[in-house]
């Protein structure tokens, strides 16, 4: 049985270029309380690993990793009622209200990390002049990720700031 959950509050500066979007935090993330918390997700490997660093441990690190390479950080859904950690049983949901966001920092290119939060970004902001990208998703559940995918995107965006 579902029930419903709030995710993480956006995690940004004003110095910001990059925003990616997840769908929703999974259990291990609520546990730990930040995001991309299951150790088996490809999140901070590929971040990391991109800026030729080692994944940043604990959750002080990982937002000082991110805001010093000024990656913002949110999920299309805020709120929602949700089993497990399953995409494809979001319901009821609230989407991201990211005009706040995007009017305190200078985000200049959005990733959308995977289908769900792509269809949900789509269906709510489509028509944004920022450019935006669907990439896969790190999710450990995802057998179709691609590494060079997200290689190629943040080499996009940092080369647009």
């Amino acid at each position: 049985m579902s029930e419903v959950k709030c995710g993480f509050e956006p995690l940004f500066n004003r110095d910001s270029k990059l925003l990616i979007l997840g769908s929703f935090p999974s259990v291990k993330s609520r546990k730990v309380e930040f995001y991309y918390g299951n150790p088996q997700n490809r999140f901070w490997r590929v971040v990391s690993s991109f800026f030729g660093e080692g994944v940043p441990q604990g959750v002080q690190d990982k937002k000082k990793f991110l805001l010093s390479h000024n990656i913002a950080l949110w999920d299309i859904v805020t709120e929602c009622e949700i089993s497990g950690s399953q995409d494809s049983t979001i319901k009821n949901f609230k989407v991201a209200e990211l005009k706040t966001l995007l009017q305190n920092c200078d985000i200049s290119y959005i990733i959308l990390n995977g289908a769900t939060a792509y269809k949900i970004f789509e269906d709510n902001y489509g028509g944004m002049e920022i450019p935006y990208i669907k990439l896969p998703s790190t999710s450990p559940a995802n057998t179709r990720f691609c590494e060079k995918e997200w290689f190629d995107a943040l080499s996009t965006a940092f080369d647009r700031t």
